[in-house]
């Protein structure tokens, strides 16, 4: 595939302002630009506003029906009983995922007919200890709340769902070594106790051999922090599931992708994959900034590669589970490439930005899709 610019956008999506509304725009910093891209709603006046610039690219609500084999529809629960301040219930696998989108789009794979934001039961399980460790306009902050919640059934597991509102890019610097991000996690692993853990979501493709839609599957991640995190110990640490995850059934994820594969980029050069990682350069890159890789290489995802994708949290998770130990849960890292490789030459790296964030707005959701179909399968292998 070729590198995305604004003719790619304006190709796959109509949205043809990119350069006017970007050359003369100041840069937005990294943290307020991810926090941009967290609490985008497609389903909001945000995705009204979108569709509107883009009118080649569709809503969520056009989803197709997905074709489950048997036995693999997820059944969500009616409802959730008790209070928002109790630890979460226990089930054998615990799925999480980051942004608004894709807890839009998890929650309808995964808990049909009860949204990850409008219907999710909150949790605020020691919410004001956690909270305090927080930089002031953090969103968990904002929200009241560490996450919103569903359990649902797959394949005869008890799986719960799990939207955060906790974030390495925006929670704050660790204060005396203390990362908010880390606390939510082993809280969550404590009180569910699953037999795995799968973190979700959007990432940014390296490299030309990936493209929209395309899900890498890892149990490799590390970091690669260069803002709040540089000087912290884990900075470029390295971490690997403490056990084997079972893939048996990944080959058939793909055939279930095709339903909705046609809402991808048009330019796409085949259906989306699942690529299967078997090191740290095949795996995850965890930043502790909104970067993205482009031919200019500015954020140094490349040359050496880093991995098949870029995203700003999954390492915390690795990290979690290390200082856990022995007792820690199986986890694989289950992300979905929402954007390609940029093309620099001609755009400012502010229009860049610009760029990779539409390209999110466009497909975010859609390639959501194929990572929420992947997380089913790897339920559905063990």
């Amino acid at each position: 595939m070729a590198s995305a610019d604004a003719q790619w956008l304006a190709q796959n999506t109509g949205f043809k302002i990119l350069a006017a509304a970007a050359a003369d725009a100041p840069s937005v910093s990294s943290r307020d630009f991810a926090r941009k891209i967290i609490d985008f709603d497609s389903e909001g006046d945000s995705g009204k506003a979108f569709l509107a610039q883009a009118p080649l690219s569709s809503p969520i609500t056009d989803m197709k029906d997905i074709p489950w084999s048997a036995g693999m529809k997820p059944i969500p629960a009616p409802a959730m009983a008790g209070s928002a301040a109790e630890p979460l219930p226990e089930a054998d696998v615990v799925i999480v995922t980051w942004t608004m989108d894709e807890g839009h789009t998890l929650s309808r794979v995964l808990t049909p007919g009860f949204d990850s934001d409008r219907n999710w039961k909150h949790y605020t399980h020691n919410y004001e200890q956690i909270a305090s460790k927080m930089r002031k306009d953090a969103p968990a902050l904002e929200e009241e709340r560490l996450g919103t919640y569903w359990l649902t059934q797959i394949a005869g597991r008890k799986v719960l769902c799990f939207k955060s509102d906790s974030h390495l890019s925006q929670d704050g610097p660790a204060t005396n070594g203390v990362v908010p991000n880390a606390i939510v996690w082993k809280q969550i692993i404590t009180e569910a106790r699953p037999k795995l853990v799968i973190t979700t979501g959007t990432g940014g493709g390296i490299g030309l051999d990936v493209e929209v839609g395309d899900v890498v599957v890892s149990e490799y991640v590390h970091f690669d922090c260069q803002q709040d995190f540089k000087n912290a110990p884990f900075h470029d640490a390295q971490y690997k599931s403490p056990g084997a995850v079972s893939t048996a059934r990944l080959n058939e994820t793909t055939a279930l992708f095709a339903a909705n594969a046609g809402f991808l980029p048009k330019t796409n050069s085949r259906p989306p994959k699942v690529l299967k990682s078997s090191s740290y350069p095949t795996g995850i890159v965890t930043t502790d900034f909104f970067g993205f890789d482009c031919t200019a290489n500015t954020f140094k995802l490349r040359d050496p590669v880093q991995g098949r994708l870029s995203e700003m949290g999954d390492a915390v998770l690795g990290m979690v589970c290390k200082e856990i130990g022995a007792g820690a849960p199986p986890y694989i890292v289950v992300r979905n490439v929402s954007d390609p490789e940029i093309k620099s030459d001609g755009l400012t790296e502010a229009q860049q930005q610009s760029l990779a964030g539409n390209i999110y707005m466009a497909f975010g959701k859609w390639s959501t899709v194929c990572s929420a179909i992947t997380c089913c399968t790897l339920v559905w292998s063990l």
